[in-house]
């Protein structure tokens, strides 16, 4: 085994699993560090976003994988979550697998909305922060980069992303239309100040939104996406009031705990006046605790709530999949092949480092039998025997090759190694 991955998305893990098991920056970095520890010389990264959680792992020779039960445990442990709750929710997969299944999900064909874009930069940013803490290597950048290539021609040869539609987009045309019939007289409260902020902010504003306001823990950052918008910015401190005076709130942290708490709500309800609030809850884990979408007059709706939405979305799309699919399984078959070859590279190194020896020898022989030849006669034969040997090991390489893009060539290396008397 050289690939190995453990994850489970939307498909599989409950949302309140899902948000127990997600990383944060901070906390997916301290993660990879914690492998480059206990497994040295493995490569490894950790893709979690708000509908996945997924690790992969890539090593080879004495330096394999762990085995799929230790990434369960491993992730586990770095949540402090039981391994017997995670087991029957998280897939392992291995080798061909796994390739197809990243480049899957970067070409948004297991996102909850199908052909989501947003999905690739969250990809780029694992394998980046992977590359930041030392865990990325030549396997997983080789995968990653491959993956990016699938799905950017997913995305160019089919028409599954035309529309560009996106969890945000969904969030607001169909669960914020709704309750409300028009957002120009209507009160926008963000909070974050990410790119999903951002994008949602776009589609509010293309729907008719005004009156917007963002707050953000980091005020330095809802000033900037305030100001690259022309909304306003708000102090976090003052999240209560905000919350106060908004109709609509749109809700994209990172935090690890509820940003709104039900005794927080309970504070400012009655000052709202009996006003109805929708929320797009769209964190993970969740910004809103959900026993507030039980208050009078709250439509509270979550990453999961988007389900039935994204299925219709997704059967308008359902005709472009099997040109996706076949896009992928070329890939798939591109990318191990590539990946088998590079095992028949010490094989080929010392079948041209023996030619090479013997030849320099033979050369060496001949020009002492004829001391008469000038340097460029010397020249013109050492380069004869060069392209001698060169059609020579040709054909053993071309059947390296082509063997690797139907598996492993185990059996051939070890013929070679045989005929050629090629020590390991």
């Amino acid at each position: 085994m050289t690939l190995a991955f453990v994850g489970g998305s939307h498909h599989t893990v409950p949302m309140a699993l899902r948000e127990r098991l997600a990383f944060s920056a901070d906390q997916a970095a301290e993660a990879l560090r914690r492998f480059r520890e206990r497994f040295p010389g493995r490569e490894a990264v950790l893709l979690s976003t708000c509908n996945r959680v997924e690790f992969y792992a890539a090593g080879e020779h004495d330096a394999v994988p762990p085995a799929t039960g230790q990434i369960v445990d491993f992730l586990a442990e770095c949540r402090g979550i039981d391994a017997a709750i995670l087991k029957p929710v998280l897939a392992g997969e291995s080798d061909d697998a796994v390739a197809r299944h990243l480049f899957s999900v970067a070409s948004g064909l297991d996102s909850m909305v199908l052909g989501e874009p947003q999905i690739v930069a969250q990809v780029k940013q694992a394998w980046s922060l992977a590359q930041e803490n030392n865990t990325a290597g030549p396997l997983t950048s080789e995968m990653f980069q491959a993956a990016l290539r699938t799905a950017k021609r997913v995305t160019s040869e089919t028409a599954i992303g035309r529309e560009r539609l996106s969890i945000p987009s969904i969030a607001v045309a169909d669960f914020a239309r709704g309750v409300f019939e028009r957002f120009d007289d209507k009160r926008v409260l963000l909070i974050g100040a990410g790119k999903m902020a951002g994008e949602t902010l776009r589609y509010l504003r293309e729907a008719g939104a005004r009156d917007v306001v963002i707050v953000n823990r980091s005020a330095a950052r809802a000033e900037d996406l305030a100001g690259r918008l022309g909304v306003r910015a708000a102090r976090f401190s003052d999240l209560a009031d905000e919350l106060t005076r908004a109709d609509l709130v749109v809700s994209t942290t990172g935090a690890t705990e509820p940003v709104v708490t039900p005794e927080l709500y309970c504070g400012i309800e009655s000052r709202r006046g009996g006003r109805p609030l929708v929320v797009l809850d769209l964190a993970m884990p969740r910004d809103f605790d959900p026993r507030i979408g039980s208050r009078p007059g709250v439509w509270l709706y979550s990453i999961d709530d988007l389900g039935a939405a994204c299925n219709a979305n997704r059967k308008a799309r359902q005709r472009e999949l099997p040109a996706a699919v076949a896009i992928i399984e070329e890939e798939t078959r591109r990318f191990m092949g590539d990946l088998h070859h590079r095992s028949s590279a010490p094989v080929i190194e010392q079948l041209r480092a023996g030619w090479t020896e013997t030849g320099d020898v033979e050369l060496e022989r001949l020009f002492r039998r004829l001391p008469t030849l000038d340097d460029a006669a010397r020249r013109e034969i050492r380069q004869a025997f060069e392209r001698y040997a060169a059609k020579l090991i040709h054909r053993p390489l071309a059947s390296l090759r082509s063997e690797s893009h139907s598996g492993p060539p185990h059996g051939l290396l070890d013929a070679l190694r045989r005929l050629f008397d090629l020590k390991d």
